[in-house]
């Protein structure tokens, strides 16, 4: 694509990636195949393609952002399908998120658009203002029909029927291994441990287990991932920056790796390096990145025991940030037949749930419908269980099936002598089987 930024433009960083990234797309539009809203809206301006052209537009003319190129970039689920399919290597995330930095910077949203991100970035990364939340959506849920905003009332319908007690497993300490072959550090996150203390306890002891000592690093805490995606590049790179200093103060204790059990946080982390480029942190972000694995990778480099079991279903559902994101397929599967478990596929399978962050909040309407056909594609299995390895995408495909959804590392976890996920009892199935080991 030609592109026609002035030398002064150029100066601007991010207006440089941008250039460079456009230059790269050759307008093939085989992005507009795996795009969920495309697929959904079919217009041309909701895929990836016509994305392009709109900050293309935006950006080289130092335009103040109009409506419409808002809209349609806030449409964006930010899947990273397209990069998958692309054949040029478009690196449509950093294109976006200098677009969405632009947006925030240069656009006045009208006040309710404001408020509701105001709210989202002030809440969701910090786990106890997430809790109280969470209890005063439980207490409003039964007046929810009479909000006007399907956004407020999308918000309302997120908290869990249950909020677990907070987990002392996520405080700052070390979990001793069993026959130690590694060091790690583990990020606990931050909505996560306000919906679902079961993902990092099963980690723990998964990885504990297995032979990794893990570390929960003084001062860590929210990726940057909610805020970032937003826009807000000072308040991401703040949170980032916590994280990036806790770390490195573990790597110089000797640290083989940094485990991430929230593939949305996943994607984020491996991309300090590029976030932090023009930075005094970029040294240290980019050693915090380059060690930075999901917990299947780290997984993959233990001593997983063999099952024999070949008894329960498991429908895998493959999270946007793991397959696109980070263009990690195989590795979640893998590890489950070798649990022992029987490992199903749904059709579609690289097509969002419509998660996305905070996305099914702020677009709860094509959230809704990509929601709707992730269900169907995953109940189409008859699976016992449903596994996933990302709290958004769990909460929205558990709000829409009576089919227990559960972290991968709680299976894993579970068929290796840890116990029974609690999300299989408390969803009445109690007859689920777990592998047995070799």
């Amino acid at each position: 694509m030609q592109t026609h930024f002035t030398p002064e433009q150029l100066t601007d960083p991010g207006t440089a990636r941008a250039n460079e990234i456009l230059r790269a797309c050759v307008h093939c539009g085989f992005c507009t195949a795996t795009c969920p809203t495309y697929q959904v809206l079919g217009d041309e301006l909701d895929s990836p393609r016509g994305r392009i052209y709109l900050i293309k537009d935006m950006l080289e003319n130092n335009r103040k952002p109009d409506e419409k190129t808002v809209k349609h970039i806030d449409r964006c689920l930010s899947c990273l399908a397209c990069m998958t399919t692309c054949p040029s290597g478009v690196h449509y995330m950093h294109l976006v998120d200098h677009a969405r930095a632009y947006i925030e910077e240069n656009y006045d949203r009208p006040w309710s658009d404001r408020a509701l991100r105001w709210v989202l970035a002030r809440i969701l990364p910090y786990p106890n203002r997430f809790r109280l939340a969470l209890l005063g959506a439980k207490i409003t849920r039964p007046f929810a029909r009479f909000l006007p905003d399907p956004r407020l009332r999308a918000m309302i319908a997120m908290a869990p029927k249950i909020i677990p007690p907070v987990s002392r497993n996520d405080d700052p300490q070390t979990f001793p291994a069993q026959g130690k072959k590694m060091r790690v550090a583990l990020m606990t996150g931050c909505a996560q441990k306000a919906l679902n203390t079961d993902i990092n306890d099963a980690t723990i002891r998964l990885l504990t287990r297995l032979g990794a000592e893990v570390v929960v690093a003084e001062g860590a805490g929210c990726c940057g991932a909610l805020t970032h995606h937003m826009g807000k590049e000072n308040e991401s790179h703040a949170a980032a920056a916590k994280n990036i200093r806790a770390w490195v103060r573990e790597m110089d204790k000797g640290l083989d790796a940094i485990v991430i059990n929230t593939s949305g946080c996943g994607t984020t982390v491996k991309d300090y390096g590029h976030m932090f480029r023009n930075d005094p942190l970029a040294e240290d972000a980019a050693r915090v990145s380059a060690i930075a694995m999901d917990v299947s990778e780290v997984l993959m480099k233990l001593d997983l025991p063999m099952g024999t079991s070949k008894e329960t279903k498991v429908a895998y559902h493959a999270a946007c940030s793991l397959q696109h994101g980070q263009q990690i397929k195989t590795y979640p599967k893998e590890l489950l037949k070798k649990a022992g478990y029987t490992v199903l596929e749904p059709a579609d399978s690289h097509l969002c749930c419509g998660s996305a962050g905070t996305y099914n909040l702020m677009q709860p309407e094509i959230s809704g419908q990509l929601k709707t056909r992730k269900v169907d594609t995953l109940e189409a299995l008859s699976p016992d269980i449903i596994a996933a390895g990302n709290i958004g995408c769990m909460m929205q495909i558990g709000s829409a099936t009576d089919v227990p959804i559960v972290h991968t590392v709680e299976l894993l976890d579970w068929a290796t002598g840890g116990p029974k996920p609690p999300a299989l009892d408390s969803a009445g199935k109690s007859d689920i089987k777990v592998p047995i080991l070799r």
